[in-house]
C-alpha cells in the first residue's frame, strides 16, 4: 500500500492505495502534512515520485479538473472494501450514483436500500466515516428538508457548500 499527495485548486489533496483500490482519499486542506498523516494512519509509506500507477496518475488530474469546475465522475474507480461492512457498501454504492450537481438525502438512500424510519440515521453515521470523500461524493447527501447538516471532512459544513456550489447544487440558506 502507498498513498500520495498533490496540489488541487482548494489545497492538498492526496489518497491511498493498495492493489486492489483505493483504501483512502483526502479532501483538500492547506497543509499537505496533515493530508499525509490522514493517508498514512496505517503506516502506508509515501509512494516514490515517478511509481504511481497510470490509472492513478489520471485521478490526480481528475480531482485537480473537478476542484477547478471541469466536473468528474468517478464511479469508475476500483475501491477496496475489503474492512467495510455489506452495509457500509450499500450507503457508499448508492451514494456514488448520485451526479454532480444533483443532491439525495439521507432518507432517499435509507428508502433506496429498503430501511425503516431510522434508517436515515445509520446512513448519515456510514457516511461520516466514508473513507473516500468526493469519489464517493457524501458532500451530496442532504436533510430532508435540503439543508446541509454534518459533514465530517476538513473544513466541515463550509467544504460542502463549496463542493455543492462548484457543482451548481441548489443551495438552501436560513
Amino acid at each position: 500500500m502507498f498513498y500520495t499527495t498533490f496540489p488541487t485548486k482548494f489545497g492538498f489533496s492526496g489518497f491511498a492505495w493498495n492493489e486492489v483500490g483505493l483504501t483512502a482519499f483526502s479532501l483538500p486542506e492547506e497543509n499537505i502534512d496533515e493530508v499525509a498523516t490522514r493517508l498514512q494512519q496505517n503506516g502506508e509509506p509515501k509512494a516514490p515520485d515517478g511509481n504511481i500507477p497510470f490509472p492513478l496518475k489520471s485521478l490526480i488530474q481528475r480531482v485537480q479538473n473537478h476542484l477547478e469546475g471541469n466536473l468528474q465522475d468517478f464511479v469508475d474507480l476500483n475501491l477496496d472494501w475489503t474492512n467495510l461492512s455489506d452495509f457500509k457498501r450499500d450507503v457508499y454504492l448508492e451514494t456514488r450514483s448520485i451526479k454532480p450537481g444533483l443532491k439525495k438525502s439521507y432518507g432517499n438512500i435509507a428508502r433506496a436500500l429498503g430501511l425503516g424510519a431510522k434508517g436515515a440515521q445509520a446512513v448519515g453515521a456510514a457516511l461520516g466515516r466514508n473513507p473516500w470523500p468526493l469519489v464517493v461524493p457524501c458532500h451530496r447527501v442532504v436533510s430532508a428538508c435540503g439543508k446541509m447538516t454534518g459533514f465530517s471532512g476538513p473544513g466541515g459544513i463550509r467544504t460542502k457548500a463549496r463542493l455543492l456550489a462548484l457543482e451548481g447544487a441548489e443551495l438552501l440558506s436560513e
